[in-house]
């Protein structure tokens, strides 16, 4: 490069004849910089804004397989209570069966579904054992079935160990020692006075 007495070289950029200003322009061109300060702010976000939104995701499957849950429970409770059921000699295993039958693709009915159907002699003395032991197990040596004669009331509920995805910083939706949620679907009914 060349130059000439007026202190600009053949590029047009002025000359400095001391480092120490080509270093302070450096300095002062890079604090006034703002081409990553994007990126930095998308990274601080980010983090926080995935696990709301998983958080969330997780909470409408959740919800939308409780309500499968419900459905499934009342369809199958419904042969029950018209003595269906009592007439074609239903177990509990028979019983599971049918809720299974309600139930999409998403549950493993096989493992996790638990059933209980219990009959008493009027409302106020429905009075059913927590699903969950002290441990947080779920404690199904009490569940049974019994469909009932006519006009008799019965309860009918359905457990689901729904597995928990997401776990973050103890925020869990978990409430059972396996870390999964338990759904839970209740139908109280008095059976129909069918003639059998």
């Amino acid at each position: 490069m060349t130059s000439d007495d007026s202190g600009v070289n053949e590029g047009g950029a002025e000359r400095s004849g001391k480092p120490r200003d080509r270093r302070r322009g450096v300095l002062r061109g890079f604090r006034h910089a703002r081409d990553g300060a994007a990126a930095i702010e998308f990274a601080i976000v980010a983090v926080p804004f995935v696990i709301i939104l998983f958080a969330i995701i997780e909470t409408c499957v959740i919800f939308f397989a409780g309500q499968i849950l419900d459905s499934a429970t009342a369809s199958a409770a419904r042969e029950i209570r018209t003595g269906k059921a009592k007439q074609d000699g239903w177990t509990a295993a028979r019983f599971k069966q049918e809720v299974c039958t309600g139930l999409s693709g998403l549950f493993d009915c096989e493992n996790r579904l638990h059933v209980d159907v219990k009959v008493f002699s009027d409302f106020s003395s429905a009075v059913m054992s927590p699903p969950l032991d002290a441990d947080g197990e779920v404690d199904d040596g009490s569940f049974g079935y019994s469909s009932g004669d006519k006009s008799q009331i019965v309860v009918a509920r359905t457990f689901y160990e729904w597995p928990v995805f997401f776990d973050f910083f103890s925020l869990s939706m978990a409430d059972t020692a396996g870390g999964d949620r338990l759904l839970a679907s209740v139908v109280t009914f008095r059976n129909e006075p069918f003639p059998w």
